[in-house]
């Protein structure tokens, strides 16, 4: 997105946009609209939006499944929205990518915690018990072995993923990540 920058003179603050300016915000509405119609019916309800229309026009454009008409109902999304200030909208868009990134950021950290275990075996169960004092150190042990068995003969990681879901309730029992995982996503 290019950085606005405010009119240095005050006379070319009063000309009106140019009609280049004036597609680009609508499209930029469009895509924002876009947006909202990729979303789950629990995350749209937490978007502020207070226009029935608009939010009727969201719920219809998510059951369109032809291109072209779905194209045109982007459009009328974007019209809908120039009568209704975006920011708030924008922002709770953000949050919520945010939200996602910050998440996948704490589900990763977890898996490489994991695979770290796997590969440097029981010595690592120090630096996990020390990260989560309430660890079990020996349920810990025991599904590191298994899953390191697992490994080695080829098989199905089952253990890997209890090993993963062991450390990520460990995870969330310490307060790590508790707000991205109370939608139950994770797996």
């Amino acid at each position: 997105m290019p950085d606005y920058t405010p009119p240095d003179d005050d006379a070319e603050a009063l000309e009106p946009p140019s009609k280049s300016e004036l597609k680009r915000r609508m499209t930029a509405l469009q895509n924002l609209g876009e947006a909202l119609t990729a979303l789950s019916d629990k995350q749209l309800q937490k978007v502020p939006i207070e226009d029935a229309r608009l939010l009727e026009a969201i719920h219809e454009a998510q059951r369109i499944s032809s291109n072209s008409a779905r194209r045109r109902h982007l459009q009328f999304i974007g019209k809908l929205m120039r009568d209704i200030d975006a920011e708030p909208i924008a922002a709770a868009l953000s949050a919520m990518d945010q939200e996602q990134h910050r998440h996948a950021a704490h589900f990763k950290g977890l898996e490489q915690l994991r695979d770290r275990l796997l590969t440097e075996g029981p010595d690592t169960i120090g630096d996990v018990v020390q990260r989560w004092p309430a660890t079990d150190r020996q349920h810990l042990r025991n599904l590191l072995l298994q899953a390191q068995r697992e490994q080695k003969r080829g098989q199905a990681p089952a253990a890997a993923r209890k090993l993963f879901r062991y450390l990520r309730e460990l995870s969330s029992a310490a307060g790590e990540g508790a707000a991205a995982e109370v939608d139950g996503d994770v797996s």
